[in-house]
């Protein structure tokens, strides 16, 4: 089954060309399989920011991955119609195409000696725009945010020692997460941005993962989203404790990619909740229907979200949740936030909250509602120095076709009430650092906002609709249609908003992408 497996890989590989050629044709255009720097553009940065060695290589690692998706499904042995399918495990245990290739490393007696576990997956796709912007992005749309370019958004690695949940006896363990990809910048510690959120002044920002390949290349960089120890503590029901740096348990959709029912992602899930946290979180179940997570936060000049581990380290925040749900899990609710003084520098308060609901309306069909609130006193925005809010809700509608595939539909509403926390195109934002007392963004010349660096008062609106197709229990597929508006007016020109390509206040994203869990 390897050498079959193998041989196909290589037959495919061998026939990239005409691959890549189909694929264009199907999304109605050639894709440029090039360095991402495209002059005629005008938004390469300055040359020493630029090494066009890497992006040529992104297509290709792009292309291969498709290669061995359709290699190893057609190596796979057949399943019998018949067979039953059990439910999809959660990413951490679950088995990927290396145990399908009898390859599965932690079948090693030192992984099985040890109590570790290796895991990770293959993420790419790719995005057509309606407007086919100049710039190559899609407005203030993140991870899947360049057009027409293959992208590929997520290599990723984690080692783990998982602990026990329950028992009598202590348990201690462990995660290591790595992250290579487009994705990476938006999963970055840079909860200190390059600039004082309240009143405009340069700041050192943290050294964690920051920049580790940005000066080599525009889009594609290194994140260390998960470094932490973990302890089993057996007290009541037993106690879990992380000490490190650790994903939020905010919100609803997730960093990781095969967690999520869509390629594309909300506004909320952006600009409206941290991606990851450096500090202290413990979770306790108080019975089948209770629970409670709460941590104390640190190395952020934004509030507790996303700190490092070398700035800012005197500025500590609280987060405090809980969840309810039925002992058949078919309903839940969580509600979930953060708050504290937003630095070292400020007392100011910054905090927000997520409700997300979930409930099964039949066995097959699944309904979740999430509404976000969040608020930073006293911060710069285009209009000067005042109290900043961002609010939204997002609404997601699926139902289960088969086993394999299913079908889903969400609609979001976001406001940023004073243009504080969405700037397009967000990568711009996020890539921007202070160079000699000047804001200068690795992602692009021209800053975001039209060059402003500062966002718009808004209302964004997006509707999805999409297909989860998961022909093979590591392999995942997922073809997303898209519409986005924006409302809004320029606070400076009394102008009506345009944050997506070409000027334009509306645009229709069609997207698609492959993963590959190992």
């Amino acid at each position: 089954m390897v050498q079959a497996y193998a041989w196909n890989v290589l037959y495919i590989f061998m026939n990239i060309k005409q691959i890549s050629y189909g694929m264009s044709i199907a999304l109605g255009k050639t894709m440029a399989f090039m360095p991402n720097c495209n002059p005629n553009r005008g938004h390469c940065p300055m040359t020493k920011q630029h090494n066009p060695g890497l992006p040529r290589l992104r297509p290709l690692l792009a292309i291969l991955s498709l290669a061995l998706v359709a290699g190893g499904a057609m190596a796979a042995e057949p399943i019998p119609a018949d067979a039953p399918i059990p439910e999809a495990e959660p990413t951490a245990v679950a088995s990927g195409a290396l145990a399908a290739a009898k390859l599965n490393p932690n079948n090693l007696e030192v992984m099985k000696k040890l109590g570790l576990t290796f895991g990770g997956w293959l993420q790419t796709g790719v995005t057509y725009n309606s407007t086919n912007p100049g710039n190559g992005f899609n407005g203030p749309v993140t991870f899947g945010d360049r057009s027409a370019e293959l992208q590929l958004n997520q290599l990723y690695f984690y080692l783990q020692r998982p602990v026990a949940t329950e028992g009598d006896s202590w348990d201690f363990g462990g995660r290591v997460d790595f992250m290579y990809g487009s994705d990476s910048i938006f999963t970055q510690a840079y909860g200190v941005p390059a600039y004082d959120v309240n009143n405009g002044a340069a700041m050192q920002r943290s050294h964690w993962d920051l920049n580790l390949l940005r000066n080599n290349s525009r889009f594609y960089d290194i994140a260390l989203p998960q470094v932490y120890l973990e302890a089993y503590i057996p007290i009541g029901n037993g106690l879990n404790l992380k000490a490190g740096h650790f994903y939020t348990p905010i919100g609803y959709e997730v960093v990781t990619s095969p967690d999520n029912f869509f390629y594309s992602k909300p506004y909320t899930f952006q600009y409206g909740e941290p991606f990851t946290h450096t500090g202290l979180l413990a979770n306790y179940v108080f019975d089948k229907n209770w629970s409670t997570v709460a941590g104390l936060l640190t190395g952020s000049a934004t509030g507790g979200w996303d700190g490092g581990w070398d700035q800012q380290l005197g500025n500590w925040t609280g987060l405090l949740g809980g969840t309810w749900n039925t002992e058949d899990k078919a309903t839940s609710f969580n509600i979930t936030g953060t708050y504290g003084g937003t630095s070292e520098r400020s007392s100011q308060s910054w905090g927000m909250y997520s409700m997300v609901f979930k409930h099964n309306l039949m066995d097959d069909l699944h309904m979740v509602v999430q509404h976000d609130h969040g608020y930073a006193n006293g911060v710069l925005v285009s209009s000067g120095v005042r109290d900043a809010e961002w609010y939204g809700i997002n609404s997601y509608l699926m139902y289960d076709i088969t086993d394999k595939l299913g079908a889903g539909i969400r609609a979001e509403w976001f406001r940023d009430n004073a243009g504080f926390r969405v700037c397009s195109p967000g990568r711009v934002a996020a890539a921007t650092n202070d160079s000699y007392g000047s804001a200068v963004s690795s992602a692009s010349s021209v800053l975001c906002g039209n060059g402003s660096g500062f966002g718009t008062p808004a209302s964004y609106y997006a509707v999805t609709a999409g297909v989860n197709y998961k022909p093979l229990k590591w392999l995942t597929l997922r073809p997303n249609v898209r519409y986005d508006w924006a409302d809004g007016t320029n606070p400076t020109t009394g102008d009506r908003y345009k944050p997506f390509g070409n000027g334009k206040d509306a645009q229709f994203l069609f997207s698609a992408d492959v993963v590959i869990v190992f």
